[in-house]
Formats: C-alpha cells, structure tokens, sequence
C-alpha cells in the first residue's frame, strides 16, 4: 500500500468518525473527492431515490474531472485534515 493510500484509508477513517454537522456544500465535496478517488469503473451514477440531492452529487462529481484520483485522494486528505484540526 503506497503512503498516499494509506493516509487516504486513514482520512477516510477519521471523517467516518466525525460528529460534527458540516455544511451542505462541504459534505458534497467529501462526497465527490472520495467517489471520484475510488471510482474503478470510469462510469458514476449516484444512489439514492431523491433525484435532487442526486443531481447535486453528480455535478460534484463533474467538477472534478480535471484531476486524477490520485489528486482526489489527496484533497479528500487536506479537507479531512482542515475540518478534524483541534481548535
């Protein structure tokens, strides 16, 4: 396992672990980073029976098309890391 899978599974952990409530436009980018940095397929339809907040997590999804997954990965990290700092 290279160091950036790694430090994603254990951002990935650590945002599971989160009690805190984010903002609706920050739980689409955690949504959309981890989708896009995961997505083996190349193909993505969101889940859900709520055609809304599916339409909001596909354009997430979208806007992130410039960057590879691995790049995904690491904004996943930095956003986990940004919103779990002690204060």
């Amino acid at each position: 396992m290279t160091d950036l899978n790694k430090k994603f599974e254990e951002a990935f952990e650590n945002a599971s672990a989160m009690t805190k409530k984010l903002p609706p436009d920050v739980m689409l980018k955690f949504y959309a980073y981890y989708k896009h940095a995961t997505n083996k397929s190349g193909i993505y339809l969101p889940s859900g029976n709520d055609e809304i907040k599916n339409a909001f997590k596909l354009n997430a999804y979208f806007q992130l098309s410039d960057i590879t997954p691995d790049e995904a990965k690491q904004k996943y990290i930095d956003l986990v890391e940004e919103f779990t700092k002690k204060k």
